[in-house]
């Protein structure tokens, strides 16, 4: 008996052996003789380095020797001096590296092997596939050993992490040049869909319609940024600009909040969308009519396809991945990040104008990789609260705060300005300013720049097109002299009919006894 258990106990030890072969027994992932049948094609066809220049670079080959030979071709493609295997060999003996590799016997035998450089875009792209996977390799690698350190903190392992994965994609997205007539015949078809437009409007509609006039919309792949001072109004400018677009439009929208939770941001939607005043809704005191007006309008913000994420300190890492999949999976038209200076690269920056100079590149990059425009929020720096007169109040572009690579990477910078903040009541001509906000467009790299004048409300915290509608209106009156008698007299007749009394329905002061549907 202890034999057969000897026996049965020998083929599982022997899986164990085999299971840590399969664990740790890889090779890193390479391609050698597909490097050196390039290294020999880059020296007997002298327009061969052209096909492969931007695909390859040293540390795409894996043997280091071929790392170095690579390197000497690069410098002489540089140099525009002509590549063989003759002037290979004089380069890599002026770095003093030829002996390192190989001499003049491994450089000829690189050439002796190969015939032509027919497949040489092939074989390029199968040392540059190499290359990446070992970049993951080593990616995961360093990952689970910063993991697996009890003196590291794991937030600060996921923010690196996130860094350095962004930063590998980024290195590896290509796109080559195409000829002009298909880009011809796309944007002849993009003329024909907006000739059928009577409005004109060749983007997303923001709601307001003198700035839609300057824009023409908001267009795919266009990075808007949105500036102000503090307690300007910008964030109550992009609710009112997603109340426009996915509650009135029923158009899908992202909204990302750095600043506010996802309560705070939904009840000033309330505030706006049902107009009743920001105080109330913190603190619960509607009157009777409010209520009323609060269960009129709430399903329509019940039902807009309005996405909300109050993620504290985003990355932009966290940012493209989550934006990915709204798109694929609510076919997302617009994204509104409030607000960029809170938002972080990832890590490994020498200072915050670095950081920066990153984020706003990267919220480019993914604009036109969604093909969608994405707008941010953006903050300004104290030189606008210096500067004296009136119209010194009014921001410039110089003012973007920490970094001037905002200004370079937006397709459109756009101010806002309300010289009721700064107590200026009147302007030049006598006007009235007060409930008055300027959007200033100060950059439109695809059009022009202006002024578009609109109404906020304060009590709201609402922007509204600037008309000749009061600026307190309402949508809709539940509370009017007229009706008030009307509604007593509705109210006596139902209690005699054996309907409850409005008192009745709302004893604790204009509380419904009765749960809203939301």
């Amino acid at each position: 008996m202890p034999e057969n258990n000897t026996r049965k106990r020998t083929p599982a030890k022997r899986t164990v052996q085999v299971r840590q072969m399969d664990d740790y027994g890889h090779l890193q992932p390479q391609a050698v003789d597909l490097e050196r049948a390039v290294l020999g094609a880059l020296m007997i066809e002298s327009d061969a380095y052209l096909r492969v220049g931007e695909m390859l670079k040293p540390d795409s080959f894996y043997e280091i020797r071929n790392q170095k030979v690579y390197q000497a071709i690069q410098n002489l493609a540089i140099e525009e001096k002509p590549i063989d295997m003759l002037t290979v060999t004089e380069k890599l003996r002026s770095m003093g590296e030829l002996e390192e590799c190989g001499g003049p016997v491994y450089i000829s035998e690189l050439t002796g092997n190969v015939v032509s450089s027919a497949h040489i875009e092939y074989h390029a792209k199968i040392i540059a596939q190499k290359y990446l996977a070992r970049q993951l390799i080593t990616f995961s690698s360093e990952v689970q050993t910063s993991a697996f350190d009890e003196t590291q903190d794991v937030d600060d392992v996921m923010q690196s992490a996130e860094s350095n994965l962004f930063k590998i994609s980024q290195q590896n997205i290509k796109r080559d040049y195409v000829q002009i007539a298909p880009v011809v015949a796309q944007a002849y078809e993009q003329l024909k869909i907006a000739a059928k437009n009577d409005t004109g409007l060749t983007g997303l509609a923001s709601g307001f319609y003198d700035l839609d006039k300057i824009t023409s919309g908001w267009q795919k792949s266009d990075l808007i940024i949105i500036a102000a001072r503090p307690a300007m109004g910008k964030t109550a400018f992009v609710l009112s600009m997603a109340k426009n677009i996915a509650v009135n439009n029923q158009v899908p929208i992202a909204l990302f909040s750095l600043e506010m939770s996802n309560v705070q941001l939904v009840n000033r939607l309330i505030s706006n969308t049902c107009q009743i005043p920001g105080d109330k809704i913190k603190n619960g005191q509607l009157m009777q009519y409010e209520w009323m007006q609060l269960d009129a309008h709430i399903s329509e913000l019940q039902s807009a396809p309005l996405y909300v994420d109050d993620t504290p300190s985003l990355s932009i890492f966290e940012l493209r991945t989550k934006a990915r999949r709204l798109c694929r999976e609510h076919g997302i038209k617009l994204i509104i990040i409030d607000y960029l200076q809170l938002m972080n690269g990832g890590g490994g920056y020498g200072n915050r104008q670095e950081e920066v100079s990153t984020i706003s590149r990267s919220l480019k990059g993914l604009a036109k990789e969604l093909n969608i425009p994405i707008i941010a929020l953006s903050q300004l720096n104290r030189g606008v609260e210096n500067r004296e007169g009136a119209e010194g109040k009014r921001p410039q572009l110089s003012d973007l705060r920490e970094s001037g690579a905002i200004e370079q990477d937006a397709d459109i910078v756009c101010f806002i300005h309300r010289p009721e903040y700064y107590h200026l009541y009147e302007d030049s001509q006598g006007r009235d300013l007060r409930g008055l906000a300027e959007i200033i467009i100060a950059k439109h790299r695809n059009g022009a720049v202006g002024d578009v004048r609109l109404r906020f409300v304060s009590e709201y915290a609402r922007f509204q097109n600037n008309d000749k509608e009061s600026i307190h209106s309402e949508p809709q009156t539940f509370e009017s002299k007229k009706n008030r008698k009307a509604k007593g007299d509705a109210a006596h007749a139902g209690t005699s009919a054996g309907m409850p009394a409005e008192d009745e329905r709302f004893p604790l002061g204009g509380v419904p006894q009765d749960p809203l549907p939301f």
